[in-house]
């Protein structure tokens, strides 16, 4: 199972954006998650497809675009061609899931859903065919920041073994929110695989920042 740090572009200091994502990838980052908001489906708005688009040309992380959108299957072409590699969607902004997911696949990319806090589990019984990440909340959407709510623990596990019993160990668990050096290790504890980690790792030096966490993930790709 792959383990990786994937840092929030929505946390990075747009003014020094280039300069922060280079650092990153040439501490050895490996996963950049882009939050992508509409003020819709959350309060914020954050960037779309120019800015996706500049970025990939400079550079050669995994970009992990999670689409906190209205309706996200209009935007599956479009964050194709601006250089998405995995493209996740909330569960509850899709009037029909499985169709959007095989959107993704089809567009050859790799295909997650998103599960908020409150939405159950059981949302995934019928696509766990067509998903190859499922996207933890451990906070409400829409602003970075936020402490960690530590039922999201209990959650974690719970996914983790209806993976392992539905026959499907190898998609990835991700969380995002709240991740830091006092519930990192809770997190990949309970089995999380991808952490989303934000002002925890742009405010500061970002390559020491960095550093720190994927040496503490470091000891679960052993």
């Amino acid at each position: 199972m792959e383990y990786q740090i994937a840092p929030s572009m929505l946390s990075a200091d747009f003014n020094i954006l280039g300069e922060q994502l280079k650092a990153l990838e040439e501490s050895g980052c490996k996963w950049l998650h882009i939050d992508v908001m509409d003020g819709m489906f959350v309060p914020s708005i954050s960037f779309g497809m120019p800015v996706i688009k500049s970025i990939r040309k400079n550079s050669n992380m995994y970009f992990d675009v999670h689409m906190m959108v209205e309706d996200p299957g209009r935007y599956v072409s479009d964050m194709k061609e601006c250089g998405a590699q995995m493209l996740t969607v909330h569960a509850e902004a899709c009037k029909h899931l499985d169709r959007v997911l095989q959107q993704i696949k089809e567009a050859g990319m790799k295909s997650g859903v998103v599960l908020n806090p409150a939405t159950p589990l059981s949302v995934l019984d019928y696509v766990l065919d067509k998903t190859d990440m499922v996207l933890l909340m451990s906070v409400n959407p829409g602003f970075g920041g936020q402490s960690y709510l530590p039922a999201i623990t209990g959650k974690i596990k719970e996914l983790r073994k209806k993976l392992d019993d539905a026959g499907y160990p190898d998609i990835y668990i991700e969380v995002d929110g709240g991740v830091n050096e006092k519930t990192i290790n809770e997190v990949l504890e309970a089995g999380a695989n991808i952490l989303v980690a934000g002002s925890a790792v742009f405010k500061g030096n970002v390559s020491e920042r960095f550093k720190l966490f994927d040496g503490i993930i470091d000891a679960y790709r052993k």
